[in-house]
């Protein structure tokens, strides 16, 4: 017996209740490869997980929160502190996907021991199931050395955000033989290591066939192909709240212009005294 939660109408807050719903697992994910392909969005917030969670067979709690939620410049200066207090909101407001959280920049990569401290931190403090880290061949020994020691992870490569002053910017990888190779050896290298999944961002679509069918596990694209074993977008990005979005983002609905318009109606009840009205006002006893 899990719990979900469900909306209490009297004080809009969420309250568990009992629901007979199993968590999807890391190995039920692993043995998705090649089948139906897997559904993934970030979430960042319990409301948002709540929505999510019964689509979804991952939730990932990405370190794009420092762009979404926080307007910084990049994902660079997230910290362990703030994947901590989100990853645990979306722990708590899901009950079927499996919840991966985002290992920040400068929290995994000095050592293997290093990133062993930072993940279990996180695991501990959220409840999530898995870590996710960025890197290739040089980050092989890290994975081993956390599913070694039962930490699962998933890799991520191709563009990768945390190293976007290396790379220049958010510009698609792989246009050049040698780039494009490089690519293919580092996600077999994690692979390798024993990552349950792997996520495949801003590659030349040649590039992410040839890791789907040469890898053991599942890979998760993101400006990849439909040919990888699942997608991920950024939550945000696919319902339409920003104005700007990566040429990979298609928008399933336009939730900002919606925002907009709801605010503007409140605006101008409240400046004509339309609202609040006698149903939104306490009446006195008799």
């Amino acid at each position: 017996m899990s719990t979900t939660y469900t909306l209490d109408t009297a004080t809009s807050r969420a309250n568990p209740t009992p629901a007979p719903l199993k968590r999807l697992t890391i190995p039920a994910i692993r043995r998705q490869k090649g089948k139906t392909p897997l559904v993934m969005l970030t979430a960042y917030t319990v409301r948002t997980a709540q929505l999510l969670d019964p689509h979804c067979d991952m939730l990932l709690v990405g370190d794009s929160l420092g762009q979404v939620v926080y307007g910084l410049p990049s994902t660079v200066p997230v910290t362990l502190e703030m994947m901590a207090a989100h990853g645990a909101a979306v722990v708590r407001g899901s009950y079927h996907a499996v919840v991966v959280i985002d290992m920040p920049f400068g929290s995994y990569e000095a050592s293997p021991e290093k990133a062993f401290e930072s993940a279990a931190w996180l695991l501990k403090q959220t409840g999530a199931a898995a870590v996710k880290l960025e890197g290739g061949t040089a980050m092989a020994p890290t994975v081993k050395f956390l599913t070694e020691r039962g930490i699962p992870v998933m890799g991520h490569v191709g563009l990768t955000p945390q190293a976007v002053n290396v790379l220049g910017g958010y510009g698609a990888r792989g246009r050049t033989p040698e780039e494009a190779a490089k690519i293919v050896a580092d996600a077999q290298s994690i692979a390798e290591a024993g990552a349950f999944a792997l996520v495949i961002e801003g590659v030349v679509e040649p590039i992410a066939i040839e890791i789907t069918t040469t890898i053991a596990c599942p890979t998760i694209g993101i400006g990849a192909s439909a040919q990888c074993d699942g997608q991920v977008l950024v939550a945000e990005d696919m319902l339409g709240m920003f104005e700007r979005t990566a040429k990979f983002v298609k928008r399933f609905a336009d939730i900002a212009d919606t925002i907009a318009s709801a605010a503007q109606t409140y605006a101008e009840d409240v400046r004509t005294r339309a609202f609040p009205g006698p149903e939104q006002v306490y009446a006195p006893k008799d």
